[in-house]
């Protein structure tokens, strides 16, 4: 009897331990979904643009269908108008509400070509100080006023402040100066008195400020409808203070790219070249967190490709168009390796795979930024960032995104 006993009893505990692990699995196979349903609620964003008479479908791990929720007015025109949708985990768990708006295809022309930025701020910034040795001991009347590195000093007693010339101009017979400054996005009012410097025998500020920036990017796409172009893919910063410049007015030159210096880990490379001395080839109207746009004064014939929205750009195979020499673009091969929607312009990852473009540069260098990024017959992005650590990687933008930034500038008067 005691052999089935121990049967019996080995039979019940493992029934048992069946048992638990199947409430185990149970348990595991509700916790996934919900989990990636979270996760996928903190990425995605609240809005997206589909093509008029298209429905919302978003490239992911997971199936995620968006379920329309049509109010009863917009039933009958369902894919035309604006619609709020409910995005839903293998068509089942739901994630989140988003508002779909039908938009038209956007047909942009990919460039790859490089060009030059020159740029007038408005006003002048404050890069950095430097001390005053007046008959009181040293100094530094800017920093005694309150003035920091960034402002942007646009006016003094009542006067604009255009340009460096302005600024010292205002401030040479040493009267106090009533400076209207741009800090960040506010407007400050600030008192600042310049002091005697004993060695140098005239009235010092102890600022040091700059009025003009200039460099070579990458045009991304012009639209052939208007002329309007954008680049770069992120803002131009002042190289010392990190802030965007603002711009006052500004031109888009041709370039001719002389040489490489080829990037590796810790040391990005840079594209090097010239500006061509021809007249400006556009003028620029906003500088912003995703990019340069401006206006090409000659549109040049070349086929459009329609822009790619950003739930439409996939994980996988792609192209750069890029200038290693002159300025005729190539095409390189690369690859997106993850996509990011919740970041304003650090939408991708991607990866230079072609070996020529290895061979040449280390894959992505300073110069590139703007670079087009092609997927599938459509304009996907831009590159914009290097990887210090493997100029093979870097980050790109959603040429969506760009694209919004230019019919928001150009609309500002």
């Amino acid at each position: 009897m005691k052999p089935t006993f121990t049967w019996r009893r080995s039979k019940a505990t493992f029934l048992r331990r069946f048992q638990k692990a199947m409430t185990i699995c149970a348990a595991a196979a509700m916790l996934l979904p919900t989990t990636a349903a979270l996760f996928y609620a903190g990425r995605l964003p609240d809005e997206f643009h589909i093509r008029r008479g298209e429905c919302l479908h978003i490239t992911s791990a997971f199936p995620i269908e968006a379920v329309p929720i049509p109010s009863a007015a917009q039933a009958a025109q369902l894919g035309s108008t604006p619609q709020t949708a409910s995005l839903r985990l293998f068509g089942i768990f739901p994630i989140k509400n988003v508002r779909t708006q039908p938009t038209e295809e956007v047909m942009l022309v990919p460039c790859g070509a490089p060009f030059g930025v020159r740029m007038l701020m408005g006003g002048v910034m404050v890069i950095g100080f430097g001390e005053v040795a007046s008959a009181d001991g040293h100094c530094c009347p800017a920093v005694d006023a309150g003035l920091a590195v960034g402002d942007v000093i646009i006016g003094a007693n009542q006067t604009e402040i255009r340009s460096t010339a302005d600024f010292r101009a205002a401030a040479k017979d040493g009267q106090t100066l009533d400076l209207t400054v741009m800090r960040g996005s506010t407007l400050q009012e600030i008192s600042l008195t310049p002091a005697y410097s004993l060695t140098e025998g005239c009235c010092q500020t102890g600022l040091w400020v700059r009025d003009s920036a200039a460099g070579i990017g990458t045009l991304t796409y012009f639209e052939p409808e208007t002329g309007r172009f954008g680049g770069l893919g992120h803002p131009i910063c002042d190289p010392d203070t990190g802030e965007l410049i603002p711009l006052a007015q500004g031109e888009a030159d041709a370039v001719t790219i002389s040489g490489v210096v080829r990037g590796q880990a810790g040391l990005p490379g840079q594209l090097q070249g010239y500006f061509a001395a021809d007249a400006p080839i556009g003028t620029l109207f906003c500088n912003s967190e995703a990019g340069v746009f401006g206006t090409l004064d000659v549109i040049p014939d070349l086929p459009a490709v329609p822009m790619a929205l950003q739930q439409e750009v996939e994980t996988g195979e792609a192209v750069i168009l890029a200038t290693l020499e002159g300025d005729a673009p190539e095409p390189f091969t690369a690859e997106i390796l993850s996509l990011d929607y919740a970041s304003s312009t650090r939408n991708m990852v991607i990866r230079v795979t072609d070996p020529r473009l290895l061979e040449a540069a280390g894959g992505i260098v300073q110069g590139m930024s703007g670079s087009p990024i092609l997927q599938n017959g459509r304009l996907v992005g831009a590159v914009t960032h290097v990887f210090v650590s493997d100029p093979s990687q870097g980050y790109g933008i959603f040429a969506e995104h760009m694209y919004a930034y230019t019919q928001s500038a150009a609309a500002i008067p």
